[in-house]
């Protein structure tokens, strides 16, 4: 179906007559149209009075393009049901001190625990397609950085722009998952879910993960924990080299049971392969569906007239300046001879 998505701009097609109306200082008796020298070019006659008529009609067709193309006109195609499913994510990162560790690896290449933190769930973002994705981030407290949305391309930009220490350095896990619950509570019909991950206890906040474990499970919010650090680790000291366990910190215990307890699943990652282990149990996840959608296709077409309008504008020009190089030619010419 053809049609103008601002069809009173048709109404500024008679602008032009309407502007003409208005009295002017002085009026000509003759019948005549006063144009500058390049549009004298147009007709062919010399510059100053010259017939309305062959101006008139090139310049009210550019007007027309033009309104036309203010119009905006499009197609709307027949409409389309799409099926309306997915699931409601919301992941919370630790950028508390202890995740600068440098304990991880990526291709071959010591990198510490938020850089591959930001590496694989950069690729578990993009593979949530039809999922809704909020990201919180934490340390000494905890924030909403990203709504619940479809625009995965923005929560993994501001996932990738987080740095260590932008909230502290303590851990505030409790305060995550409360602000998580608050957040995931207002959708009625979804299987919310939030997966967290951190490299440590809770040292900070408001709410601890005893209280915050059973606000999850009152509003039915699954919770998909991930400890993240590798279990040994070799550092050199004065006296030589040790080998130390850089994940000694982490609760292991009290992040298995906020899991448990919500229904959901705690995962140790000591390497990359270990946490990309999630991907598989999240896909498992029950969509919820919803109310299938109408899309009808849209085209615009304003481009068209206004394409139309702007090579008649230029072929106006090019006579234009066509014309004075041959006259300003001739003028040499006579003065030569």
């Amino acid at each position: 179906m053809f049609e103008f998505a601002w069809w009173w701009a048709l109404l500024l097609f008679p602008l032009p007559l309407l502007v003409r109306a208005l009295p002017a200082q002085t009026q000509s008796p003759k019948a005549a149209l006063r144009v500058p020298q390049g549009l004298s070019a147009v007709t062919g006659s010399p510059p100053g009075i010259v017939n309305r008529r062959p101006v008139h009609i090139l310049l009210w067709v550019i007007w027309l393009l033009c309104v036309l193309a203010a119009a905006r006109p499009q197609w709307l195609g027949e409409p389309v049901s799409i099926p309306n499913e997915g699931r409601e994510l919301m992941l919370a990162v630790d950028l508390s001190g202890s995740m600068k560790v440098g304990d991880m690896e990526i291709n071959g290449q010591q990198v510490n625990r938020l850089t591959m933190t930001k590496a694989v769930l950069s690729d578990f973002i993009e593979r949530r397609v039809s999922d809704r994705l909020g990201l919180i981030l934490f340390a000494d407290t905890a924030y909403l950085q990203a709504p619940l949305t479809f625009d995965r391309n923005t929560v993994a930009q501001l996932l990738n722009e987080a740095v260590i220490g932008l909230v502290g350095e303590r851990t505030a896990i409790g305060d995550a998952i409360g602000l998580a619950v608050k957040r995931l509570d207002a959708r009625e019909e979804s299987n919310k879910v939030l997966v967290l991950l951190t490299d440590g206890q809770n040292t900070a906040g408001n709410i601890t993960p005893a209280q915050a474990k059973e606000l999850a499970v009152a509003n039915e919010i699954t919770i998909y924990t991930i400890g993240v650090g590798a279990e040994s680790m070799v550092v050199d000291n004065f006296f030589g080299s040790r080998q130390v366990n850089p994940s000694q910190e982490l609760d292991e215990e009290m992040l298995a049971g906020i899991a448990s307890a919500t229904g959901g699943q705690y995962f140790r990652a000591r390497n990359r392969g270990e946490l990309e282990k999630i991907y598989e149990r999240l896909d498992e996840l029950e969509p919820i569906k919803g109310d299938s959608q109408k899309m009808r296709p849209l085209s615009a077409l304003y481009f068209y007239p206004l394409a139309a309008a702007l090579l008649l504008s230029m072929v106006i020009i090019f006579v234009s300046v066509a014309w004075q190089a041959k006259q300003y030619i001739a003028s040499k010419k006579r003065s030569i001879k």
